[in-house]
């Protein structure tokens, strides 16, 4: 494979890997939309529970009972977390994370949106050069499998 064909490989995979990136930006600001609300919510009912003074005399579950909002959003927000919302919100940072991990592997390296390219030649006599120049024929691969191993 010439340096044309590494070139074109590269900027295929760069692609790639933005597009996909980009397609998980929206899901993830609603995910994140979601769970501030909610975490909002809970605090708001947590304080008006601790603050209500039934709450002392009265037993556990009658003093949920008598906060609804409270219970209601606390159920709602431990039912997102068992849900994997903690994955859904920062899914493009673990992506990006993998990523960078199998990267640098091949002398390259990438931010939360792009991949930069070669990184200096490391000053090692006698190295094998076999990962310093690639192409993207693991692209597909590697973009499978950073994806699916993050629950969406």
């Amino acid at each position: 494979m010439n340096s044309l064909d590494q070139a074109e490989d590269l900027k295929a995979f760069e692609r790639r890997l933005t597009e996909y990136i980009a397609c998980l930006q929206p899901a993830t600001g609603r995910w994140r939309m979601i769970l501030i609300v909610v975490s909002v919510c809970t605090a708001t009912g947590a304080w008006n529970w601790l603050i209500d003074p039934e709450t002392q005399k009265v037993s556990f579950f009658t003093s949920l009972w008598n906060h609804p909002f409270f219970t209601i959003s606390c159920i709602t927000l431990i039912g997102l977390f068992f849900a994997g919302i903690h994955k859904r919100v920062v899914a493009p940072s673990i992506i990006a994370a993998r990523c960078r991990t199998v990267l640098a592997e091949y002398n390259m390296s990438c931010d939360d949106v792009s991949v930069s390219g070669l990184l200096p030649k490391p000053c090692q006599k006698n190295a094998s050069n076999s990962k310093r120049h690639t192409g993207v024929f693991f692209s597909t691969a590697l973009v499978y499998t950073l994806t699916n191993s993050v629950c969406l």
